[in-house]
């Protein structure tokens, strides 16, 4: 059977165990129309790019699921007429990638509080130096 990934974007005025909720519930449907879900991550509530139905949040949710074509577009079909899901969207992938998703790395990332990326930034000293630039002169004899 194919292999999918699904991102779900519920609303914000649920609570977290609402939210799983419905990732259990369209789990379910998905194996009712002869799916599996492989693995399932909750994202939690993150602030989006913008806003959807005047929500500025939502509650992020991430499928792997391994399932034929009908059954997916089956719970997609569902998943758009529930009141609580504002966007929903599914790839289809080769193969499902070992380990937790992105997301999740990043959060573990940020609880070890990691800040390799910026590197010895050295005493910077006076601002105002202007290194081996020289001096510009005075700028109206240029005119």
């Amino acid at each position: 059977m194919p292999l999918y990934e699904h991102v779900m974007i519920a609303r914000q005025d649920l609570s977290g165990a609402q939210a799983e909720g419905l990732v259990e519930h369209f789990g379910t449907i998905l194996k009712d129309n002869g799916g599996n879900v492989v693995e399932t991550e909750y994202w939690g509530l993150k602030t989006m790019a913008y806003k959807i139905n005047k929500n500025r949040k939502g509650h992020y949710a991430y499928f792997r699921t391994d399932a034929p074509p009908a059954a997916v577009q089956e719970m997609e079909r569902l998943m758009r007429l529930h009141d609580d899901v504002m966007r929903v969207m599914t790839v289809k992938v080769e193969a499902h990638e070992e380990g937790p998703s992105v997301q999740m790395q990043k959060r573990d990332d940020r609880e070890r509080g990691d800040r390799g990326d910026r590197g010895d930034r050295g005493d910077r000293g006076d601002r105002g130096d202007r290194g081996d630039r020289g001096d510009r002169g005075d700028r109206r004899e240029r005119r």
